[in-house]
């Protein structure tokens, strides 16, 4: 059956500046894969690193805010299929498309619980451990939730939150769906032509500095972990790499002490591949890390905390060394550096999470599977869903006539 999908993004894809931006490109390439046609339709400004969505035959569109001209825009495109990137989006878009397409099928990509990441970035700040009470009480997962019910499905990426979303908000399993990232395998013959252990200098760090939870990583290791291991290792350095650096990130480089700020990697795969060792002490966040996700697919061992691999690795041992503990992650992450046996073990390891767990084959035919599903049943998936049908009514009641408070408020202040 042939699709006409339409994209919601609250951003341009950035394939190279994050894993959000990886994940919507593997999304595009599994819906092409079935010939079905896709416009992608954003309010953000383009960007320098925006992927060229148009070149790979995918239709670009400037939405705006609180306009007619989106209702009109959606009429005439008239999807089956409408995906939101953010439950932001949602908000923002998914009472118009239900007033105008009420027959297109409606999928919110939550890339991560945002909620999630909140509460535990709140916690972090307030010196405390993170409850599951904690998540309760914010208002962003209120809207978040409310995002995920009025939704005819909700990709989530992590297994840790899908287990999250039935126990706390016991939300039914009909609504959400786990798919984590769609990879390829890697094969032996790409294994094999790795950088060897001997041709690998350095530890590395990356990641998008736009993130909270990257930022706060490398003030960790400049301040608390870089100094242990540096100790051990006195010759190594340590290269921090990311998109959109600040001057406050810059400030932090140090030559003599090996803490060396790159900036944005113009090829991340030969910086993750040509070190030796990722390090990502991650204290809050949600979702899977893409950065992690990356070091395997390049070969390189990692050492991460519980929340970094969080649902990365199912049952597998982790490629490299997991902990909270801060002599013991610097004491891996030495023993690794030096280790070419203990070394060799967990590159190994990566490979066998990525083609065991992110297999792109098994995970997109299921996905299209249960899409297909749904399209046949979909009046009968929405009258089963009653808080759905209850939350979109009143979506439609509040948002929308606040939405046209907005927009002739914006109409008048032009006319002046």
């Amino acid at each position: 059956m042939s699709e006409n999908v339409l994209i919601i993004g609250s951003v341009w894809p950035e394939p190279d500046s994050s894993a959000a931006g990886s994940r919507m490109m593997q999304l595009i390439e599994l819906f092409q894969s079935q010939n079905w046609q896709i416009t992608f339709a954003s309010i953000a400004s383009p960007s320098e690193f925006m992927f060229d969505i148009e070149s790979i035959g995918v239709k670009k569109e400037c939405i705006h805010l609180n306009s007619h001209t989106f209702d009109d825009f959606i009429k005439k495109l008239q999807p089956s299929m409408v995906v939101f990137d953010r439950f932001m989006t949602e908000e923002q878009f998914g009472w118009r498309v239900a007033e105008h397409c009420p027959k297109a099928l409606r999928i919110l990509d939550t890339e991560d619980l945002h909620s999630l990441r909140y509460a535990r970035q709140n916690a972090h700040k307030q010196n405390r451990n993170f409850e599951l009470d904690d998540l309760l009480k914010e208002d962003i997962a209120k809207r978040e939730i409310a995002s995920i019910l009025r939704s005819d499905l909700t990709l989530i990426i992590s297994t840790y939150e899908m287990d999250l979303l039935k126990s706390v908000f016991k939300i039914d399993s009909d609504l959400i769906y786990y798919l984590p990232f769609m990879l390829d395998n890697i094969s032996q013959d790409d294994f094999i032509k790795m950088p060897s252990f001997e041709e690998r200098r350095h530890f590395i760090s990356i990641g998008n500095f736009l993130h909270e939870p990257n930022w706060d990583a490398v003030q960790y290791l400049k301040k608390d972990i870089w100094p242990l291991i540096r100790k051990q290792l006195p010759e190594a350095e340590l290269h921090i790499y990311g998109a959109y650096p600040s001057q406050k990130l810059f400030e932090l480089h140090n030559e003599k002490e090996g803490f060396i700020i790159k900036g944005r990697a113009q090829d991340a795969n030969q910086v993750i591949g040509n070190a030796r060792l990722l390090l990502a002490p991650i204290r809050f966040g949600a979702g899977l890390k893409g950065k992690l996700v990356h070091a395997m697919l390049c070969g390189t061992p990692s050492i991460t905390t519980p929340i970094g691999a969080e649902a990365m690795h199912e049952n597998l041992p982790w490629s490299g060394s997991i902990s909270n503990d801060i002599q013991e992650f610097c004491k891996s992450a030495a023993n690794l550096y030096s280790g070419k046996e203990e070394w060799l073990l967990a590159q190994q390891r990566g490979l066998d999470i990525i083609n065991l767990c992110y297999n792109k084959q098994v995970f997109g035919q299921a996905l299209l599977q249960r899409i297909n599903e749904l399209q046949e049943n979909l009046v009968q998936h929405r009258l089963h869903n009653f808080m759905g049908l209850l939350l979109q009514h009143h979506a439609l009641s509040s948002t929308k006539y606040m939405s046209k408070w907005i927009e002739a408020k914006n109409e008048n202040l032009n006319k002046m």
